[in-house]
C-alpha cells in the first residue's frame, strides 16, 4: 500500500482487526519512510455494481456515496459510525448478492430506506425527504401520517 503522505511503495502493516460482523478488516499502517501512521480498510467485492440512474445514466457503484447519503440523514442522531458502516455493508451485501449487475437507483433508495426505517425513524424520515423529492411541507405531513397509520395497523 502506497503511503498518502510521502508515496513510499512499501507501507508494513502494524495491527489489522475485523469490524463486528467480519466483513471488513481495518488495517493500521506505518510508512517506513517518513514514519507515517494511517489506516485502511479491506472489503470483499462479490461483482462490479453498475448503478442506473433516473435519466438512464449508469455510473459505477460508489460505496462512499451511499455512505455519505446516510452519514446525511444520521446527523446528530444516536447512532455511531461503526452502525452506519454496518448497515452500508449489509446494503452493498444485499445489492450484491441480488445477482443483478446494474442496479436501478431507485431499488438503492428502497434498501436504504427499509434499513433506516428500523435503525432511526428520524433519519428515515430525512432521507424519505430527498429520496421522494419532497417539495412543501405537506408531503412531510402526508409521510408521516402514512407512517404512524402503518404503525397503528401493526
Amino acid at each position: 500500500m502506497k503511503c498518502p503522505f510521502c508515496g513510499c511503495a512499501d507501507t508494513q502493516v502494524k495491527d489489522s482487526r475485523p469490524n463486528e460482523d467480519n466483513t471488513m478488516i481495518r488495517r493500521r499502517r506505518e510508512c517506513p519512510k517518513c514514519h507515517a501512521r494511517f489506516t485502511t480498510t479491506e472489503t470483499v467485492q462479490l461483482r462490479e455494481l453498475i448503478v442506473i440512474k433516473r435519466n438512464g445514466e449508469r455510473r459505477p457503484f460508489d460505496r462512499d456515496k451511499l455512505l455519505h447519503s446516510i452519514v446525511l440523514a444520521l446527523r446528530k442522531r444516536d447512532v455511531t459510525l461503526d452502525q452506519m458502516d454496518q448497515l452500508v455493508n449489509n446494503i452493498v451485501r444485499n445489492l450484491e448478492q441480488s445477482g443483478e449487475a446494474e442496479i436501478q437507483s431507485a431499488e438503492i433508495g428502497r434498501h436504504v430506506m427499509q434499513a433506516l426505517l428500523t435503525l432511526d425513524k428520524v433519519a428515515y424520515i430525512r432521507y424519505a425527504s430527498v429520496y421522494k423529492n419532497f417539495t412543501t411541507t405537506r408531503d412531510f405531513e402526508d409521510f408521516v401520517k402514512n407512517l404512524t397509520g402503518r404503525r397503528k395497523k401493526i
